[in-house]
């Protein structure tokens, strides 16, 4: 076995790594750039080397001094993760050349694989159904277009080399093939450095489901059972979970063993995965396999009981392995939530920035380690670290395993009630609002479900709530537990001590100076068991609670029924409000007193300043290209400048038709989030 490895990557994929490593006591190293000198993963590992500057096509990407961080530690193996030079065959080699194990398959098996254009060429060949489309690489943007034509919208776009939803487009008609097919091509060149790009025939109400398979060295392969990766965002996995609410078992074997055939068809060494579309008769046809871990492969560990970084170790280090496809077992119900650094409420736009407050829920599972049914979080970040620009928005992977379906849900929806992050925005109340739908909760779902029941962007109405007045009760909750604190503090005045109120107005601010009101009234309050009857009109509602007034996360019981929720007083524009949180919904409010609410009602609404005029950057990031000049009128939907954001290019076009009066900002400048870029006449 190995007495030392070097981790070629970052983040939580590292982190996790290291975990395994540790667990079978091998020493471990890890890479960073100068960005994330700070970072987690450099401070658990064993030793840590510096590749370079941010940018990762001139650290992470870098070979060379990877392979030289190797040799100057005496690393014996190297973990590519994911992502970065996990499936690049050349890296594969100069490892195997220069001696260092690659923990990962053979790099035959990733040229085989890796090429989505071979690899459906090879699947063909293997007899394993493909979907129609263009196997050969496309040269120009008409020719896309004249391909797409003769398959018939849609059509899929993708990258040879893609992954991760980069270098992917589904076109519709002629206009979406031609733009899509030049930004898969500029993403795969920036990315990946292959633009090769090709076409198949898009399946409508397709769901994506994958199958987890293991090789070793002596030509055994087994499958591990497949996981349900259908809720999709512009191609990018939300949710996943295994196994599938949706196949049959006799599906599950038949693709199963596909998988594996495949596999071996390539001589297949380490885990890897073996996507498939599957239509609504359960038809199912071959996408692309995946040559590496894959960030889903912790709800197959809960499943199947086993470590798959620690199999991949194993088998790099020339051991079979140890079981057989008999003995792999499928137990309870096991659901992952990625959770993003991006605001779901402006159309998902990544969120950089310091991490002030990281509270993740509590971990009853851990990794590397065979305990089940309970929570588990993979990271890579803490409390006052930093969400870089230069990598992908990751914060976090939110990880559950039930008995079964229902009570995975129930334990995830949970689990986001206590995740708490500030100071950048996250995902988590689109997290919350798809775990509530009730076509999730039936299964009733396939990868267009996004787009289906969100077309217009998420909106905060959008996140159910069972109950929104608890929200309320809550906040009079809060307060009453305040006020009762300063009734105690010693030194007040003789008669003109606080007086602790029974009746309040809940003011909740709806926006643009909207609001509603909710008559409170708190009684058989006992501060010390941290109990009270709150009334928000003809509803009652029994809490208790014996979270502290600084606790953001709050935990108690509602008429009998536990619950998580979190709670801040103070937000920019109003020192006194509070912001309750539960169920992915988010409420502000204030609580006064009836003559204090009266008097409120009476403040004049200041309306924000007018910015129809400007072109505002939606997110830091780095502008790329400026397709306008000063006096050029742009049609609505034209293109008007292309913003690049933790490795993906976002296009900003122009909603109705307005002239360039001024330029603000320059190609190759790093915007903030508002910073001006046009100003139109």
């Amino acid at each position: 076995m190995f007495k030392k490895i070097l981790i070629a990557n970052r983040g939580e994929i590292a982190c996790r790594v290291i975990a395994t490593a540790r667990k079978m006591g091998i020493a471990t190293v890890a890479v960073y750039s100068e960005a994330d000198k700070d970072a987690r993963h450099v401070a658990l590992a064993d030793e840590a080397v510096l590749l370079g500057p941010a940018p990762s096509r001139e650290s992470y990407l870098v070979a060379d001094k990877i392979i030289a961080a190797c040799k100057q530690t005496g690393a014996q193996a190297l973990h590519p993760g994911y992502g970065f030079l996990s499936e690049n065959e050349d890296f594969a080699r100069r490892c195997e050349e220069e001696g260092i194990a690659f923990i990962g398959p053979k790099h035959y098996s990733i040229a085989a694989m890796g090429d989505k254009i071979a690899s459906k060429k090879l699947a063909n060949e293997a007899k394993v159904s493909t979907i129609p489309g263009h196997n050969e690489p496309i040269l120009t943007p008409d020719e896309a277009v004249s391909i797409a034509q003769r398959i018939g919208y849609p059509v899929m776009i993708k990258a040879s080399a893609g992954g991760g939803g980069k270098g992917l487009r589904v076109a519709f008609n002629d206009k979406e093939c031609f733009e899509g097919f030049t930004s898969c091509r500029n993403e795969a060149r920036n990315s990946f450095g292959d633009d090769r790009v090709f076409m198949e025939k898009f399946v409508e109400q397709p769901r994506h489901i994958e199958i987890q398979v293991l090789g070793d060295s002596q030509g055994n392969v087994v499958y591990l059972h497949e996981r349900e990766c259908s809720i999709q965002r512009r191609h990018q996995k939300v949710i996943e979970e295994a196994p599938s609410p949706f196949i049959s078992e006799a599906t599950r074997k038949a693709m199963g063993e596909q998988a594996v055939a495949l596999a071996k068809a390539v001589r297949y060494q380490s885990a890897g995965t073996v996507e498939f579309v599957v239509g609504k008769d359960q038809d199912f046809y071959f996408l692309e396999m995946n040559t590496r871990l894959q960030v889903e492969h912790p709800v197959t560990e809960c499943i199947t009981g086993l470590d798959l970084v620690e199999q991949m170790i194993r088998v790099a280090a020339g051991e079979p392995l140890g079981f057989t496809q008999a003995d792999i077992k499928r137990d309870g119900w096991a659901i992952e939530c990625r959770i993003n650094a991006e605001d779901p409420f402006r159309n998902f736009l990544p969120s950089t920035g310091r991490l002030v407050r990281y509270q993740p829920p509590e971990a009853t599972m851990v990794q590397a380690e065979p305990s089940r049914f309970g929570v588990r979080v993979d990271t890579g970040v803490y409390e006052g670290g930093e969400i870089p620009m230069f990598y992908d928005s990751m914060i976090a992977k939110l990880i559950v395993h039930g008995k079964d379906r229902a009570e995975a849900i129930a334990k995830m929806r949970e689990a986001l009630n206590g995740f708490v992050i500030r100071g950048v925005s996250s995902n988590i109340p689109f997290q919350a609002a798809l775990l509530a739908h009730p076509d999730f909760g039936t299964g009733n779902f396939n990868t267009g479900f996004i787009a289906q029941h969100y077309a217009g962007g998420f909106r905060a109405e959008d996140v159910p709530h069972d109950d929104p007045l608890f929200l309320v009760a809550l906040a009079g909750f809060i307060r009453r537990k305040a006020r009762e604190r300063e009734a105690g503090i010693s030194g007040q005045l003789p008669g003109h001590e606080v007086q602790i109120e029974h009746d309040y107005v809940a003011v909740v601010n709806l926006g643009a100076g909207q609001s509603e009101r909710h008559a409170l009234h708190i009684s058989e309050f006992a501060g010390a068991l941290g109990e009270a009857l709150v009334k928000v009109g003809d509803r009652a509602y029994r809490i208790v609670s014996r979270s502290r007034l600084n606790d953001v996360r709050i935990t108690g019981t509602v008429n009998g029924q536990p619950f998580t929720a979190q709670a801040e007083r103070g937000t920019a524009k109003n020192p006194l409000a509070y912001r309750i949180q539960h169920g992915g919904r988010s409420m502000e409010l204030t609580v006064l007193s009836p003559r204090a609410a009266e008097l409120q009602a009476l403040m004049p609404y200041k309306a924000p300043p007018d910015t129809s005029k400007l072109l505002l950057s939606p997110m830091p990031g780095l502008l790329v290209h400026l397709a306008a000049q000063v006096g050029q009128t742009v049609q609505a939907g034209e293109r008007l400048a292309v913003i690049e954001a933790m490795k993906m290019e976002n296009i900003l076009s122009a909603v109705q038709d307005v002239t360039v009066a001024e330029i603000l900002a320059k190609p190759g400048e790093s915007l903030s989030v508002d910073q001006p870029i046009l100003r139109f006449a």
